[in-house]
């Protein structure tokens, strides 16, 4: 039987009142509890300290760290808040550390489940499983999305990884999840999502704050940011045209990520590290294309 890593979790939450309980529920049911727990109200006035501190009382590895409220909500307040939380854990011997959203929900052996895998494979730098938006259902298709872009939502990481790469960068735009596993990557490590397990993600993914197709011309931004190559976009666009809303959701992430390319948006990532990421895309884009042309001579 294999001997499982110690690990920590950090939980940057802002007005999670409504969802938060459920994640604490979910974590005091792990069949392999952390270390620590850090979660950092990133500024909440809705209740969410109070849910935590409940917990705190009977669960000595549940910590709660208050920041002070911040005017402004962008995706960067998210890294501070983590790296809040991470000043919290320096002193700990752990050997996985994640993040996991305040909106979350799992099953009992779900950190366990990850866990194993970082024992079995010493190559294993970032893991983390599908999940599915309570409302809407699974979040990715697999059989079309990367399954080496682990999703933010619960993003374990390998402790020399972590620091290897820097942690999270603090973006404004977003994209820290799919930064840190192309960060990964480019060192060397390997990333995977899991699908044989889910979480659920109770806040609708991408729409804290804004309306469907405000969304997707976001996403479209912030895969610019991110260096996508535009024959991928193109590609995705003309994928998301075929999932609802039809046709407007692939059209309204494709000018999100034309308006950035004309107005040459600053990247959130280094030039090496954007041509490593479109490097990587055209190797899958060409695999695609290779084992389509295979798969339609077998049925010829």
């Amino acid at each position: 039987m294999l001997s499982l890593p110690s690990y920590v979790l950090i939980s940057p939450a802002r007005d999670e009142a409504q969802f938060i309980d459920l994640t604490m529920k979910s974590m005091v049911a792990q069949t392999v509890l952390p270390l620590k727990w850090v979660i950092v109200s990133d500024g909440s006035t809705d209740g969410t300290d109070e849910i935590v501190e409940r917990y705190t009382k009977d669960h000595s590895w549940i910590e709660l760290v208050r920041s002070p409220e911040r005017q402004q909500r962008h995706f960067a307040g998210k890294a501070y808040a983590f790296n809040t939380g991470y000043a919290r854990v320096a002193n700990l011997d752990y050997g996985i550390i994640g993040n996991l959203d305040a909106d979350t929900s799992f099953e009992p052996d779900h950190l366990a489940f990850l866990l194993n895998k970082f024992a079995e494979n010493p190559k294993l730098g970032v893991a983390g499983t599908a999940y599915r938006d309570f409302l809407r259902g699974p979040q990715y298709d697999y059989r079309f999305a990367n399954a080496e872009d682990v999703p933010g939502v619960c993003q374990l990481f390998r402790r020399e990884c972590f620091e290897e790469i820097g942690g999270y960068v603090p973006v404004k735009g977003g994209n820290l999840d799919t930064i840190a596993c192309m960060s990964a990557r480019m060192k060397g490590w390997q990333t995977q999502t899991f699908t044989d397990k889910m979480l659920v993600h109770h806040r609708e993914s991408g729409r804290a704050q804004a309306g469907l197709l405000t969304a997707r011309f976001r996403r479209g931004a912030k895969a610019y940011a991110v260096g996508n190559h535009p024959a991928w976009e193109l590609l995705r666009a003309a994928y998301q045209m075929t999932k609802k809303p039809f046709v407007i959701g692939g059209l309204a992430a494709m000018s999100g990520y034309a308006w950035s390319f004309m107005r040459r948006r600053e990247r959130a990532v280094s030039p090496e590290l954007a041509a490593f990421h479109r490097r990587e895309q055209m190797l899958r884009l060409r695999q695609l294309l290779v084992g389509r042309w295979i798969s339609e001579r077998k049925t010829s």
